[in-house]
This record gives structure tokens, sequence and C-alpha cells, in this order.
């Protein structure tokens, strides 16, 4: 049933496609038309729920009109819904509408109407529009693949950290809420009393994400769900997470922050010029740095409660950069319980080329004892080859690194790696053997390339063709991004 509302939804795009209509505004224009529909069906009987939408402005409203006067009407309905507060504002904040043929937006409005979203359970619309969002991640073209974390690698993270009911789970960049959503299915799973329920419901997840229209993907994600109320407070914030610090702390930090290692923010004078770019000053941050990871790894690190558990996602800089860098990694290893890094194979990601890491660590209570006794790393990219369309990373493959953290006792783990047993890919190094290294990089991997003295061990053709491919565009990518900062103003 997924799958064919999935593909009857999908298959219009393709109609949509002929006038311009990208797969992002699309899934913009479904996201508000399945959002009034569900209102629509929540003030109704059974439910007679007050949904917060002004009269005039309903599903009803819509199906009436055509041609033109629908058009206008649509326009004044996004306009005025973005007014309203709470989690209704922020699914219509700087809406537009994108299809400018009434009569395929009649269609589109009609197609939505068909299903009575409400009486579906919250995992078939999850599936659903989680379906949709990757499809959109998809589309290399749009960029939307930056705010979409791979599903198999959310699922093992969350396995991992192994969040228990009645706990609050952060995400300060989180993008369309892959982990909130990774988090619940995760929690549902498991046996909960009425009281965890509800506090699963109204207050477990918080997030950030400074993107408009990422952040209305995520919050009606969420609302799918089940996460939340239409006329309630919105459990993400619009607000640039690193700017100050976090009113509150919280149990868990599950996150993927973006990625590209300056910050995106620049100062301007008052021409309008850029001047430079943004430093964050916080008196709880232990270096000042514009590199946006490492300014993410340490506010999260100040996320946390003292019991606090975080699983993050970095690139290969934040592993081994001198500077700030180093100053970061020595103090995650004095205060915190760094306790495991996983290291991430190329191919796995939207954005082409990134070389990553997870890292997991226990937040501790001030001490002048160090913390971390001792940091497991998983290679799990040296003679690994993942690309996104013919190999995609699936759960089965991280499923070993998730047996041997073992969640239920993490204190209690196993090597695979020794002298004799050279290709295990599980390996402890103490905090002194770390501390002794060049600017106390974590940066390590022991297992032999292959590729490089194995050329039988080398990947398929085909596999090596789409990977150089991925390369290319992703280079492409990168230079339009600099020669765009090139062009003057206006």
């Amino acid at each position: 049933m997924t799958h064919a509302i999935v593909q009857k939804v999908w298959n219009f795009c393709t109609t949509l496609r002929d006038d311009g209509v990208g797969y992002g505004d699309y899934l913009e224009q479904l996201t508000y038309l399945i959002f009034l529909k569900m209102a629509d069906e929540y003030s109704r009987p059974p439910y007679n729920r007050d949904v917060g939408v002004p009269a005039g402005y309903g599903w009803a409203d819509l199906r009436s009109p055509k041609g033109a006067a629908l058009e206008v009407h649509y326009i004044d309905t996004l306009r005025e819904l973005a007014k309203r507060p709470g989690m209704l504002g922020q699914i219509f904040t700087k809406s537009q509408n994108k299809i400018q043929d009434p009569a395929k937006l009649a269609r589109l409005i009609a197609l939505v109407d068909e299903t009575d979203w409400v009486t579906l359970g919250a995992d078939v619309k999850g599936d659903i529009y989680e379906g949709l969002l990757e499809r959109n991640a998809e589309d290399t073209k749009s960029g939307a693949g930056q705010y979409f974390t791979p599903r198999a690698l959310i699922r093992a993270m969350v396995e991992c950290a192994a969040p228990d009911p009645g706990r609050t789970i952060a995400d300060p960049a989180c993008g369309t809420g892959g982990f909130f959503l990774a988090a619940y299915d995760y929690l549902t799973a498991r046996p909960m009393d009425r009281d965890q329920k509800a506090f699963l419901k109204h207050h477990t997840f918080f997030g950030n994400e400074i993107v408009a229209g990422t952040r209305r993907l995520a919050l009606m994600n969420m609302f799918l769900h089940n996460i939340g109320e239409m006329v309630g407070d919105s459990p993400i914030s619009p607000a640039d997470a690193l700017v100050a610090p976090s009113a509150e702390t919280y149990d868990y930090v599950l996150a993927n922050p973006p990625f590209g290692k300056k910050s995106s923010m620049t100062f301007t004078n008052d021409e309008g010029e850029a001047e430079g770019e943004l430093t964050y000053n916080r008196q709880d941050f232990w270096a000042t740095t514009s590199n946006k990871q490492l300014n993410f790894v340490q506010h999260i690190r100040a996320m946390l409660k003292t019991t606090g558990r975080a699983a993050v996602v970095v690139p290969d800089n934040v592993l081994f950069e001198g500077g700030a860098g180093e100053t970061i990694r020595r103090k995650l290893l004095q205060m915190t319980d760094l306790h495991t890094i996983l290291r991430l194979p190329t191919g796995i990601f939207y954005a082409q080329g990134v070389k990553a890491n997870v890292i997991f660590f226990d937040n501790r209570p001030a001490s002048k004892e160090p913390q971390t006794c001792e940091v497991w790393f998983y290679d799990y990219r040296t003679n690994v080859h993942h690309t996104l369309k013919k190999k995609p990373l699936a759960y089965a493959n991280l499923a070993e690194f998730v047996r041997l953290y073992n969640p239920a006792n993490r204190h209690d783990r196993a090597a695979t790696w020794s002298e004799d047993t050279p290709e295990g890919r599980w390996r402890a190094y103490t905090r002194e053997d770390l501390l002794v290294r060049d600017k106390a990089s974590l940066d390590l991997f022991w297992l032999k390339d292959k590729s490089l003295t194995d050329l039988d061990n080398l990947p398929e053709p085909d596999d090596l063709a789409e990977e150089i491919i991925e390369n290319l565009e992703a280079g492409l990518g990168s230079l339009r991004s600099v020669l765009a900062s090139l062009r003057p103003a206006g």
C-alpha cells in the first residue's frame, strides 16, 4: 500500500517537470496540501479538533475554485497560514505556489483528496513521506541530498545510542528529521507505558534547522509520524544553533552537521560586501574557530546533560586538523568518554567524495581525572566500495559494527584485530597511545588497502565508473559554487 501511494503521488511529478517544477518544489507543494487535508480530517468527527486553520482557508475552500480563481486563493491561503503560530505557521513559513498551471494544481489537490491520511497508520504515512524525501535527495541537481543522511547509517547510530523512553533527544542541524524518526521507530518498538508514550509525542525531540524549506519537510515528516500537534509549539527552531549556548541540556544528541570546512555565514559592511567569515565567540567553547564542524562538536558536547550521550557524523579533518582541532580532541579525551569511532566509506552520501566518521562520546561531570580510557575504532572504509545507485549502503553492512559495539554493555568488548588476525576491523587504542600521536590525531587505520597492491581486488568496472562519475559531478558542483561566489553582486 505504501509503495502504491508513493508511486502514484510521485508519478504526477513527471507531469509537472515539463512545467519546470523540480522535485523539491513538488515535495513542498505536497507538504502544504497533505497538511491541510489532514487538518480538515482532524476538524471533523470523531476528532473535532481545533486545528488552527482560519475560516475560509481550509481544505474545502481549495476544492471549489477553478482556473485563475484557484491559483489566487491558493496563494492567499499560503500567505495567511504563514502568519499562524506554532507548527502550523512553521510549515507554511516562506511558502510559495510553484505550480503555475491551475489545472495541474487542481489535479494535485484531487490526488491528495483521494486518501484519508489520518486513518493511515503513523508508520504508513511516515514511510510514504520518507520515500518521497529519499527520491528528492537522489536528485543531485537540487542539492537536497546534503540534508539527507543515509537511513542505514542513522539506524545503526540510533541502535548504538540505545535511547531510553522518557529521555530527550536533540539534533542541532536536523535536516529533514531522519535521526528523530529513527529514534521514534526504535522507541515505539519497545514497551512503553502511557506517560512514556505521551512524553515521546510531545517532549522528546528538539532540533534546529535554519533553512526554512528543509525545516518544513522535517516538521511534516515528524507530524506524519505522530510527533507533535498542529496547534502546538514547533519542536524545531529556525535559529542558528551555534550562535548561543543551548537553553536546555539533553540526554542524547544524534546529528550529522553540515559539511564544508568554513562557516557558511559571513560578516558584511554597510555596502553589503562580505568582509569575513563568522567566528562564534562562545565562552563555553574550548577553542575559537571558523571551522563549523569543530564548532558543532563543541556545541553538541555543551548541549549534553552530564550523563548525556552523543553520536555525531564528522568529516576526516575533525580527526587530524591542527590548531583548534587538536585542542578540541585533547579536551574530548580529557572531559568526555570518547569511546568509539566508526570510519565510513566513500560513496554513501549524496554529496560525493565525502570522507566521514561517526564519533561516539558520553559526557561526564567535571573532574580532574581523564574520562576516556580507550577508544575503539571500526574501519569500515578500507577495501569497502559503495555507490549510491548500484551498491548503496544497507543496514546489513553495519550490522557487524553494531554487534561489536555491544549497545547492551559497551564496556564488554572483544577485539577482532591482532597480529594473528590482521584483517579484523575492530581495534582499541588507549588514551595514552592517542595523546602521543602528532596533534593527538584520531585518524587511524591499520588494514592494508588491497587496491594498491592486488589488482584482483579492484572494484567492478561499473562500480568504478559510477564512482568516477559521482566524483566528477561533485567536482563540478564545487567549481560552480566557487564561480558563483566570484560573481559580483547584482
